[in-house]
């Protein structure tokens, strides 16, 4: 790697680069898509993917994400049984078909919700978690707690998905769901590779998940399919393969069949045209940045742990990295005090940006060290300019 230095005032870079692959840009027929590698953090395809649509069954995840929530904090027990309303059972589309003098347990709800993507099943669950009993007042609640975990682009009108004017999410905020269900809920997250639920034998024609990747052996593990007349084909999708995990959400397929082909290019595409490599070691020296007042004028910049990024595999490319910190950094500095921040810039990908700690402990200097620095600064700030010769010290012309 090469270094270049590079100073704006006291905003400081350094700049390095290194030579890796380029990917071919994914075309996607998806009318909005959003590709994220989980274990890097890195976006690996993005369309319209901040646009709030419709996202049919899909918003089930928000539900789904709510009741592991209320189990996890003792609100809900997976052995409970809970009451089907009248409103719960006339509920259409998917169903577990549930009637009134049923006592579901909330397993059994859950799994009729992700495998047989229920429609009932999602507002029995919505009405006990409500705050008013009410199905609306668990989209509220929904709403809620989405902004709470980021999801800007998300306005929930019920629990399932049902087509409504104002339910809407963004892919983006999908993806952020799946990736908040995959890392909060471990233990609750193999259900998602269930294929098939027969609940009390009531539904054969509807037992099956209708996750196109579950049975291709690419790694696939979750999440929820959609669709909708308004919304078309659509899945939020995962898979994992060796110590890399995929998420991609894709809308706006015209048929089952385009869901699973574009669904599977997804993950294959995701898979084989990145890898991830090792860019720099834990406490590798990445720079220096300049210290005010302290006992030594500058303190090494590194990284607080090893850094991989995932990076094309194919042909040939330059990775640009950034070294910035407002500086000079006033001393005293404690090593592993983050101080500056890397921003790696990579072809068409988002830049990836990783904190910087110091390397070493700098004491805050002494009188004459003070004194040293401050008028090192003075001067070159209100010196002679660039190209002219400083005066010598007796106050003659200096004959250089």
């Amino acid at each position: 790697m090469s270094f270049a230095f590079l100073r704006t005032g006291f905003a400081c870079a350094f700049v390095f680069a290194t030579t890796i692959g380029t990917a071919t840009a994914f075309e996607t027929k998806a009318t909005a898509a959003y590709v994220l590698d989980q274990t890097t953090g890195t976006i690996l395809l993005e369309k319209n993917a901040d646009e709030p649509l419709p996202p049919a069954s899909m918003s089930k995840l928000m539900t789904i994400y709510m009741a592991f929530e209320a189990i996890s904090q003792g609100v809900l027990q997976v052995d409970e049984r809970l009451q089907v309303s009248s409103e719960a059972a006339a509920f259409g589309g998917s169903t577990m078909f549930l009637d009134t003098t049923d006592r579901v347990t909330v397993e059994d709800l859950l799994r009729g919700v992700i495998v047989l993507s229920g429609n009932d099943a999602s507002v029995v669950l919505a009405e006990a978690l409500s705050p008013d009993g009410s199905e609306a007042g668990f989209a509220r609640r929904m709403t809620e707690r989405g902004r709470q975990m980021g999801m800007t682009n998300s306005t929930f009108s019920n629990s399932s998905g049902w087509p409504a004017p104002n339910h809407r999410m963004s892919m983006r905020d999908l993806g952020l769901l799946a990736d908040r269900l995959i890392s909060d809920f471990p233990t609750y997250y193999p259900l998602f590779a269930e294929t098939e639920f027969a609940f009390d034998g009531r539904a054969p024609a509807n037992s099956r998940n209708r996750n196109p990747l579950l049975s291709l052996g690419i790694g696939a593990d979750g999440l929820k399919t959609g669709h909708t007349e308004e919304a078309g084909y659509g899945l939020v999708g995962s898979a994992k393969q060796g110590d890399r995990r995929v998420i991609f959400v894709i809308t706006g397929l015209d048929s089952v069949q385009q869901r699973a082909e574009e669904a599977e290019k997804i993950v294959n595409w995701a898979f084989r045209q990145f890898a991830q490599r090792k860019i720099v070691d834990e406490g590798a020296l990445i720079a220096e940045a300049d210290v005010w007042m302290g006992d030594v004028p500058t303190v090494g910049l590194s990284v607080a742990e090893d850094l991989s990024l995932l990076v094309p595999v194919a042909n040939q490319s330059s990775l640009d990295a950034e070294v910035i910190y407002t500086g000079p950094l006033e001393a005293p500095i404690r090593k592993g005090q983050e101080v500056a921040e890397l921003v790696i810039s990579l072809d068409e990908l988002p830049k990836h940006r990783v904190p910087l700690v110091a390397a070493n402990d700098v004491a805050r200097g002494g009188f004459n060290s003070r004194v040293r620095v401050a008028a090192d600064v003075l001067w070159s700030k209100f010196g002679p300019s660039a190209g002219e010769e400083a005066p010598a010290e007796d106050g003659t012309e200096s004959d250089g």
